[in-house]
């Protein structure tokens, strides 16, 4: 083994020691885990810039990156775009489209096409403030034919800025996934994935905000009788406009 490769398994073992500690408890033998890392960079703002006429006009722009087989390889892509509708200052509808291309190791590369309607609502609070968000998705995906999976998905955040310095927030949220229905390569009805997440966000001013932590993203098979568990270091640039 090289000290590359030595020092890369010492990293992995440390980071899963740690990951364990805060992921849900499931038996080693009953699932894969490996370790990776999820960049994204976000942009959201009104659509006044535009035309003054349509200040409660929504914009969503989002691209991501992810590696696993602990951290040896990319294997997903995400862009996503979307526009909305401010309801009031605190409830938004969205209208999108999500393309995901895919290179798992040992399969052929297959890019997914998503469209989906979408809900959000902030709630501040006197302890930090709570984000509720739905998207209902159809998923296209190769080999599907003409059947579409729909797979509605539900996030609850929560962002708590710290007394001793407000720029620094503790952040956490959870996304569950569930297949409505049953299709050919989009696998059975049920339980799809969750994705649980804790770390720090930094926010330099008003229009730029950061966050790092940690993610566990755990997916059911296509039959549900496989799961799989990554850990991933996640670090996102929110953009506002």
């Amino acid at each position: 083994m090289t000290k590359k490769k030595m020092k890369r398994s010492v990293a992995m073992a440390v980071f899963l020691s740690f990951a364990n500690l805060v992921s849900p408890t499931v038996q080693a033998d009953d699932l894969l885990q490996d370790a990776g890392s999820w960049l994204q960079v976000v942009g959201e703002g009104s659509l006044k810039v535009v035309d003054p006429r349509l200040e409660k006009g929504r914009i969503w722009l989002e691209g991501q990156s992810r590696f696993d087989d602990n951290w040896d390889h990319w294997y997903q892509g995400m862009v996503r775009a979307a526009v909305g509708y401010s309801l009031s200052d605190r409830a938004t509808i969205w209208a999108g489209y999500t393309w995901l291309p895919t290179q798992n190791v040992g399969k052929p590369y297959v890019a997914q096409q998503d469209v989906w309607p979408g809900f959000r609502y902030v709630w501040p609070t006197s302890i930090g403030t709570v984000s509720f968000r739905t998207l209902i998705e159809t998923n296209f995906l190769p080999g599907n034919g003409s059947d579409v999976r729909v797979r509605p998905r539900q996030m609850i955040r929560f962002m708590h800025p710290l007394d001793f310095e407000p720029r620094l927030s503790l952040i956490t949220w959870d996304e569950f996934f569930v297949r409505a229905n049953t299709t050919r390569a989009g696998g059975q009805a049920g339980f799809d994935q969750n994705r649980a997440f804790a770390g720090l966000g930094w926010t330099f001013n008003k229009n730029f905000r950061t966050e790092v932590g940690y993610l566990n993203q755990y997916l059911d098979d296509a039959t549900h009788t496989n799961n799989t568990m990554h850990h991933l270091i996640m670090g996102s640039l929110y953009v506002n406009f």
